[in-house]
């Protein structure tokens, strides 16, 4: 996987991997902005209660 997306990015080493972070960057903010807040919303959590 890491191959293709290596092969994809045009131009030099040090662009490829400044272009690879950016993405890694932009999906983790992605994820951590939309998709997990949604998810949290789908998933009820178990309500129980610990008697003492």
């Amino acid at each position: 996987m890491f191959s293709l997306l290596w092969r994809f990015f045009p131009g030099p080493v040090w662009l490829r991997i400044l272009v690879l972070l950016a993405v890694a960057a932009v999906l983790a903010w992605a994820l951590i902005t939309y998709v997990y807040p949604l998810a949290a919303t789908l998933l009820t959590p178990d309500e129980s209660t610990v008697n003492p």
